[in-house]
């Protein structure tokens, strides 16, 4: 054990480097004690603004599918959409890793600066598709070059103090749960505005032209906002390399990483073996998957024609019921679960609420590595968690577009099939949080649990 026991002695005895801003930012948190509410609202801004273009496709996809004239027929739409749907996850799923090693190498403020000028590009080209093959590449690209994901995570913990680390998490779940609502709901309401609102867009205009610009245009300009308010975020990385295994030390010493100083030292590929983490992304991939099969599949169920056994709706209102859902997610979030959470382990409320998963599941990733990895953690998590977003849609719309040829079958007939599905992988997730395929190593002492 070095030194001690408390953190405060400790970070002064590996010393303070003021040309590294990881130091900086520490000192600050030394002198500046409670929550930093400045840079916690840009990590909000910036989280918002990069996960918008997720889901705001939703309510307007089949639409745009069926416009492009890519499906010879009606029931073959879901097929088509299911694709687009998978190429944003698809390409996060090839650069996550790397943009987490970038993060843990050259910082976090650059990955998120690239990330939000890659939105206001290819979203903004998204909404301009003409052709499907322009709609499916410019997804792709968008997620190829949002790397965000896993530096934000780890971002939100080094920002504050550790009693807030907590904190800093939760608000990047819960500006995610706030682009649950308002992504499908810009997407919903402003999608086909020439034929909603023709006395404010023209047929003729480039609103009539490209339908679905509206809408990506609004988060790309969200997008500058943050662009130019990250510019005022202050880098967290330690940029040294002095003294960075009494740094590790510290970490284990105040409980926020399982792996030894040791572990750490074999580098990124050493992740793989570390089973209290794989086991949070393993279970974290599962529940990522069915929540993004759901989301298509019942904004397709909602959009297609009764005679399929479809809803008729319009993509207002699946934008209203997607986000009033998101709604939910949040208010849960902001006054249920931090008081909850005080009372409860966190793998349990997972197991009583699946709602808790997005912030259950950062918590305990963050916590089973140290700093120096826990960007390229983070970094693995939303690569593997991408490949079963990427599957997610793809398959949900092959099955869907089945399930509408088969109304008349005897077992599971038209949309059924679809959402026993749906529930099936509901019930994998629940099994995967309990022991074996679940542990958890809280610090360097404690024996795994579950």
């Amino acid at each position: 054990m070095v030194g001690g026991g408390a953190g405060e002695p400790l970070r002064r005895a590996w010393g303070y480097h003021p040309e590294c801003p990881g130091c900086r930012v520490d000192r600050r948190k030394e002198e500046r004690e409670g929550i930093p509410y400045t840079e916690l609202s840009l990590v909000w801004l910036v989280t918002v603004s990069s996960t918008l273009p997720i889901q705001s496709l939703f309510p307007f996809l089949y639409f745009m599918i069926r416009g492009l004239h890519i499906a010879k027929q009606e029931e073959d739409i879901g097929f088509y959409a299911g694709f687009v749907g998978a190429s944003y996850m698809f390409g996060r799923a090839l650069s996550s890793v790397i943009w987490g090693i970038v993060a843990d190498k050259y910082g976090r403020k650059p990955i998120i600066i690239i990330t939000l000028i890659s939105i206001i590009i290819f979203n903004t080209l998204f909404g301009l598709s003409s052709s499907y093959w322009m709609a499916l590449t410019s997804r792709g690209l968008l997620g190829l070059m949002c790397g965000i994901l896993g530096p934000i995570k780890a971002y939100a913990t080094e920002v504050c103090q550790k009693e807030h680390g907590h904190l800093g998490l939760s608000l990047v779940s819960s500006s995610r749960g706030i682009g649950l609502i308002v992504g499908p709901a810009i997407g919903g309401y402003l999608a086909q505005p020439a034929d909603k609102y023709p006395s404010i867009f023209s047929e003729k205009s480039i609103f009539g032209r490209f339908p679905y610009f509206l809408p990506c245009l609004c988060i790309s300009l969200l997008a500058i906002v943050a662009l130019l308010a990250s510019f005022w975020l202050p880098e967290t990385l330690h940029k040294h390399t002095q003294d960075m295994v009494l740094e590790d030390s510290i970490s284990v010493e105040e409980g926020l990483s399982g792996p030894t100083a040791e572990e750490n030292s074999a580098g990124c590929l050493n992740l793989f073996t570390n089973w209290p983490l794989m086991s949070a992304i393993i279970a974290y991939c599962i529940f990522s998957l069915q929540d993004v099969a759901y989301a298509e599949v019942f904004s397709l169920w909602a959009v297609s024609d009764r005679k399929y056994g479809g809803l008729s709706f319009s993509s207002q209102d699946v934008g209203s019921v997607l986000a009033f859902s998101g709604l939910f997610l949040l208010v849960f979030q902001i006054l249920v679960y931090p008081s909850v959470a005080k009372s409860v382990e966190p793998i349990t409320l997972v197991r009583i609420v699946a709602v808790t998963t997005i912030t259950v599941f950062n918590i305990l990733m963050n916590d089973a590595v140290a700093q120096d990895v826990r960007a390229s953690a983070n970094g693995v998590a939303v690569t593997l968690m991408s490949i079963f977003k990427a599957i997610a849609p793809a398959i949900a719309g092959a099955i869907f577009a089945w399930a509408q040829r088969r109304q008349t079958a005897s077992f599971l007939p038209g949309d059924h099939l679809v959402f026993f599905m749906l529930n099936v992988f509901t019930v994998i997730g629940l099994v995967s949080t309990f022991r074996p395929f679940y542990a958890r190593r809280s610090t360097k002492h404690d024996p795994i649990t579950t």
